[in-house]
C-alpha cells in the first residue's frame, strides 16, 4: 500500500469517566491472548496501524445505543467505506453501522451470565470489494455492579459439641459465596456476622468459622441453640447486599452430674404371703444426664440378714431400683425391715465431678402386712410303716398342724374321702392321731396313700392339706405252694438215680431278706423203694428214681407226697401228692401217651379196650412219621 492507512477505535462510555484507555493490559490474559494471536500483521506493524482501547459496558444498564466507533483514516466520508461486525452478539446483542462504523448496544448486559465478548470489526473497500486493513478483534468487557445476593452453601447447618466445651470451641463453617465479580470492587467481598446467638457464640468475620464464646454450656440447663448468621457484601458498607442462615448447635452430654435421691426415706407395705421374686417397690434417682451417663446400679447394704431377704435390680430401661422379694416373710416372726441403697454411676468422668459426686444413697423401709394364713403342717409330707397283722384300731401315727397367725385359732383334721379307696384307715379330728379301722393284707394292697386335710374353725376356714403314704410291711402268713401242677413221668427202662422230674416253689409273701424253700417227703415209717427227693439248696428239687425196671405191666401210676416249706418266722409249709406215670417213651426220651394211658386206667373194661386200640393206632401213625 502506498500510504499506510490506520484504522482508529474510538469508544465512547457514558458512564466511566476518560472512558478511552490507552492499551489492552488491564484485559485478562485470555483478551490479551486473542488479540496477539489473531492480528495477521506484525506486532509492530498492529501498534502502528490500530489504536486499540477496550470498550466497557455496564451490566444491568436499561440504556440502548452507541458505545463506540471503529473508523479508518482513510475514510473521506465518501461512503466508499463498509464496516463489518462479527463474532460474540454481533447482531442480536451488538450492531455496527456500516457507513459510520458506530457500535450500538441492542440490550442490556448481564456479567454473571457472560462477563465479556469478543468481536472482529473489518473495514472493506466498497470499490475493490478488499479489506483496508485484516480483520482483528476486540474484546467488549461487562463491567460488574452489585447485583447479586451472597447465598449460603449446604443449608441449613447443624452442629453438635460436648457440653461443659471451653470458649473458643470450633462449633462449624458456615460459607456464603456471591456470584458478582471478585475482581472489582468490593462486590463480592463477604464479611460474616451473628444476629442471633450471643453471647454464647461468636463468629470470624472473614472465614464464617463459628465458635463458642461462652464457657461450660450446660446441656441440662439448655441443649438446644438456634444460631442466625448474616453474610454482608461489599464489606459490610452500605449499600450491598445480605443473607443470613441458621446454625443449629445441639449439645451432646457428658456426665457431669451424679445420681441424687429426692426423696430420705422410702416406705412399702408388702403381704406376708407374697410370692418369692414378686416387686416389692421401685425407688429413683435422679440423674440429669441422659445414655450411658445416666446409668446407674442400685445395691442394699447394712444388715446382711434384712439385706438377703431382699435384693434390687436396676430397670434398664426407666433406670429405676427394683426391688424384689428374695426370702419368704413372716409377719409373726419379723413385722418390719430397714435397709440403705446406693445408686453409683457405672460410667465416671472425674473431669467434671470427684468421685464421690457419682453416687448417693437413701434409705428403704419395709412393713410386712399380717395375712389370715392356712394352717401349717409340722411336715410337709408323712410316711409310715405298719406290719399288716397291725390290729383293727393301732394308731400308725399323728399329723399336726398349726395356725401361725396370731390368734392361733384351733385346727381340725380330716381325711379327704375322695383320695382314700379302701377306708382302712380314720384320724381324730382333733388331735389327728390316725388309726386302722379294717385289717390289712400287704398282698391284696402294700401301699395306702391319702391326703389329710387341716382346717381353721374360724370364720373363714382356711384349710390346707399334707400327703400321707403307709407302707404295709410283710409277715409271713402264706405258705410256699409248688410253682405249677407237675405231672411227671418214668419211662420203662429208667436206672436207679435218674433225675425224673425238677421241681420249684412260690411264697406270695415278700420276706425282706428273700426266699428260701426247703423240699423233703412226708416221713413215713419205711423209705420210700421207688424215689427220692434231692433239695438243691437253690429254691429248687429233683425226683430221683431209686431203682430200676419201671413197668406198665407191674404198676402205671405212684403216688409221691411232696412237703415244701418256707424260712420265715414262724415256718409254714404245705404238702402236695404227685402223681407219676409209667410210660413207654420214644427213644429220645418222650412220652406222647403218657396222659392217654393214665386216663385209661381210670376207667371201666370196656372203654379201656376201646382206648387202648385209639391208643395204639396213634402210636403207631406217629412211628410212621
Amino acid at each position: 500500500m502506498p500510504t499506510s492507512r490506520v484504522l482508529a477505535i474510538v469508544t465512547v462510555f457514558s458512564m466511566i469517566p476518560g472512558g478511552i484507555l490507552s492499551d489492552i493490559k488491564g484485559s485478562r490474559g485470555l483478551e490479551t491472548q486473542h488479540l496477539a494471536q489473531k492480528s495477521t500483521y506484525p506486532q509492530r506493524r498492529l501498534k502502528r496501524s490500530w489504536i486499540w482501547t477496550q470498550p466497557f459496558v455496564p451490566e444491568e444498564d436499561p440504556s440502548l445505543g452507541v458505545i463506540g466507533q471503529i473508523k479508518s483514516d482513510s475514510d473521506r466520508g465518501d461512503l466508499s467505506i463498509k464496516y463489518i461486525l462479527t463474532g460474540e452478539g454481533a447482531g442480536n446483542i451488538f450492531e455496527i453501522d456500516e457507513y459510520s462504523g458506530e457500535i450500538r448496544k441492542l440490550k442490556k448486559l448481564d456479567r454473571e451470565e457472560k462477563a465479556f465478548y469478543v468481536l472482529q470489526a473489518q473495514a472493506i473497500n466498497r470499490n475493490t470489494n478488499e479489506p483496508e486493513e485484516p480483520q482483528s478483534e476486540f474484546i467488549v468487557k461487562v463491567q460488574d455492579i452489585n447485583d447479586n445476593v451472597p447465598q449460603f452453601q449446604n443449608e441449613p447447618y447443624v452442629s453438635s459439641i460436648p457440653e461443659m466445651s471451653p470458649a473458643g470451641t470450633t462449633v462449624a463453617q458456615v460459607t456464603a459465596t456471591d456470584a458478582d465479580d471478585p475482581m472489582f470492587g468490593n462486590n463480592a467481598k463477604l464479611i460474616y456476622s451473628i444476629l442471633q446467638g450471643e453471647p454464647y457464640f461468636s463468629v470470624e468475620p472473614k472465614t464464617g468459622i463459628v465458635v463458642t464464646s461462652w464457657p461450660d454450656l450446660d446441656r441440662e440447663t439448655r441443649d438446644e441453640y438456634l444460631v442466625v448468621i448474616q453474610v454482608q457484601d461489599m464489606l459490610g458498607l452500605s449499600g450491598g447486599y445480605s443473607s443470613s442462615t441458621t446454625l443449629t448447635v445441639i449439645l451432646t452430654d457428658v456426665n457431669d452430674n451424679g445420681p441424687t435421691f429426692q426423696r430420705q426415706l422410702y416406705t412399702f407395705n408388702v403381704p406376708e404371703n407374697a410370692a418369692i421374686g414378686s416387686t416389692v417397690g421401685r425407688i429413683i434417682a435422679d440423674d440429669g444426664d441422659i445414655g450411658i451417663n445416666a446409668r446407674m446400679t442400685y445395691s442394699l447394704e447394712d444388715d446382711l440378714e434384712e439385706s438377703s431377704t431382699f435384693i434390687i435390680k436396676t430397670d434398664p430401661v426407666t433406670q429405676e431400683g427394683q426391688l424384689l422379694l428374695a426370702k419368704p416373710l413372716d409377719y409373726e416372726s419379723k413385722r418390719r425391715y430397714k435397709m440403705a441403697v446406693e445408686a453409683i454411676n457405672d460410667h465416671v468422668d472425674t473431669r467434671f465431678l470427684p468421685l464421690e459426686e457419682f453416687k448417693d444413697s437413701t434409705a428403704i423401709k419395709i412393713v410386712v402386712r399380717d395375712v389370715d394364713e392356712p394352717p401349717a403342717f409340722v411336715s410337709p409330707v408323712y410316711e409310715w410303716k405298719v406290719p399288716e397283722n397291725a390290729a383293727v384300731g393301732t394308731v400308725v401315727g399323728s399329723i399336726s398342724a398349726r395356725d401361725t397367725d396370731t390368734h392361733n385359732s384351733p385346727i381340725r383334721y380330716s381325711i379327704d374321702k375322695r383320695s382314700d379307696a379302701t377306708k382302712s384307715f380314720r384320724i381324730d379330728a382333733n388331735n389327728g392321731t390316725i388309726a386302722i379301722v379294717k385289717a390289712l393284707d400287704r398282698e391284696t394292697s402294700s401301699w395306702h396313700n391319702f391326703t389329710i386335710e387341716a382346717k381353721e374353725e374360724t370364720q373363714n376356714h382356711l384349710s390346707s392339706s399334707v400327703a400321707v403314704f403307709i407302707k404295709v410291711l410283710d409277715i409271713n402268713d402264706n405258705v410256699p405252694r409248688l410253682a405249677r401242677d407237675y405231672q411227671p413221668y418214668i419211662c420203662e427202662g429208667t436206672q436207679a438215680g435218674e433225675l425224673i422230674q425238677l421241681l420249684s416253689a412260690v411264697d406270695v409273701d415278700n420276706p425282706e431278706e428273700g426266699h428260701h424253700f426247703y423240699f423233703s417227703m412226708v416221713p413215713e415209717k419205711h423209705i420210700n423203694p421207688n424215689f427220692t427227693i434231692r433239695d438243691n439248696q437253690d429254691n429248687t428239687a429233683g425226683i430221683v428214681t431209686r431203682r430200676s425196671t419201671f413197668t406198665l405191666k407191674d404198676r402205671a401210676l405212684y403216688f409221691l407226697p411232696v412237703v415244701v416249706a418256707d424260712s420265715g418266722t414262724p415256718t409254714l409249709s404245705s404238702t402236695s401228692t404227685l402223681t407219676i406215670s409209667v410210660c413207654r417213651c420214644q427213644p429220645a426220651g418222650h412220652c406222647p401217651t403218657a396222659g392217654v394211658e393214665r386216663l385209661l386206667l381210670s376207667l371201666d373194661p370196656g372203654l379201656q379196650t376201646v382206648l387202648g386200640i385209639l391208643v395204639c393206632l396213634v402210636t403207631i401213625s406217629a412211628e410212621m412219621n
